[in-house]
């Protein structure tokens, strides 16, 4: 057996998402703050904005890999640019426009005002009564992401 990369393994499964129908992957609008990952994401981003790597990738599907992704962005852009970006959501220009779900997994869409309006999302999944970031690739993350795209070309 042929093994593959995991970038190829990737996209092999976005491939095979794509095909397939996804039921019940038609994203609802969240409007009741008792279902919504806003809390979690606000938690996390200040974990980010103080540096605390570990604290935040704790609070994902995929703490490892997260981990792992962060320490690379942070030694790609040093420590103080790295607490810089993530402070930046704290900023009264930046704020979260709409929220959306299929099933138990989110999508926060943020406006980043100071970045001339671009819109960035942040991807969430409900475990144990609470939200943690949605690391691992999944049809319901795949339909968010497809909507992300659909309303970012709307504006």
């Amino acid at each position: 057996m042929r093994r593959i990369g995991v970038r190829a393994a990737f996209l092999l499964l976005a491939a095979l998402q794509a095909a397939l129908p996804a039921a019940g992957a038609e994203p609802r609008v969240i409007t009741d703050a008792t279902q919504s990952a806003r809390p979690a994401a606000l938690h996390i981003l200040k974990h980010l904005a103080a540096g605390e790597l570990e604290s935040a990738a704790a609070l994902s599907n995929a703490p490892e890999r997260r981990l792992e992704v962060l320490r690379q962005f942070r030694e790609s852009v040093g420590e103080e640019r790295f607490r810089a970006l993530f402070s930046r959501y704290f900023s009264p220009e930046n704020r979260i426009v709409m929220e959306a779900a299929v099933g138990a997994h989110r999508l926060l869409v943020w406006d980043l005002g100071e970045a001339g309006h671009e819109l960035t999302g942040q991807y969430f999944v409900e475990l144990d009564g609470g939200f943690v970031m949605d690391d691992v690739p999944n049809t319901q993350r795949y339909a968010l992401q497809r909507f992300l795209a659909d309303f970012r070309s709307s504006k």
